[in-house]
């Protein structure tokens, strides 16, 4: 099966402020990804060409590179994921950007249920988390008003699959 996946968010801030934060991606100063709420993106060596980790049970080794402006990853797990995904920052103007996510990828047949009903739902609603916290970075509300930026609200499936994923670590873990 063929699969795209597209995420893209603007932001009202220029490209050099932007790409600034990106280059925190993956480093023990992570501002963009949703550790609180996802498995880490780690890797091992940090983030450069050739490089393998990934998040959870998804892995990946860096195919492409430019700090703060773009990563490519090409998939290794799941099994029959055959394809890539990256990140992007771009300039629209002086002083607003772009970000965005893609995935491309042809799936094998078991893959493509495991896309279909798990890996999207979750996927989706961690790029929306990450793509979040980019949003509060820039953010000019008073502390006592964080409440009040904006949070991507899970749908009933995605509670479920998470829900389902933390009770199977946790027996995994402990047993």
């Amino acid at each position: 099966m063929r699969v795209t996946n597209n995420h893209k968010r603007i932001i009202q801030q220029p490209v050099e402020k932007v790409s600034q934060l990106f280059k925190t991606l993956a480093t023990t100063e992570d501002q963009i990804w949703p550790s609180q709420h996802w498995p880490a993106m780690r890797f091992k060596e940090g983030l450069k060409i050739g490089n393998k980790g990934g998040h959870g049970r998804i892995r990946y080794t860096i195919i492409g590179f430019e700090a703060g402006h773009h990563i490519k990853f090409k998939f290794s797990k799941p099994v029959g994921f055959n394809g890539t995904h990256e990140l992007n920052v771009s300039a629209i103007s002086e002083v607003t950007t772009e970000i965005s996510h893609n995935i491309t990828m042809n799936t094998t047949c078991k893959a493509s249920l495991l896309w279909i009903f798990v890996i999207r739902w979750l996927h989706d609603a961690l790029i929306e988390d990450a793509f979040d916290n980019v949003e509060h970075h820039f953010s000019d509300l008073p502390a006592e008003k964080v409440g009040e930026k904006k949070n991507t609200n899970y749908n009933f499936w995605v509670i479920c699959l998470r829900g389902y994923y933390k009770r199977n670590v946790i027996k995994t873990k402990t047993a």
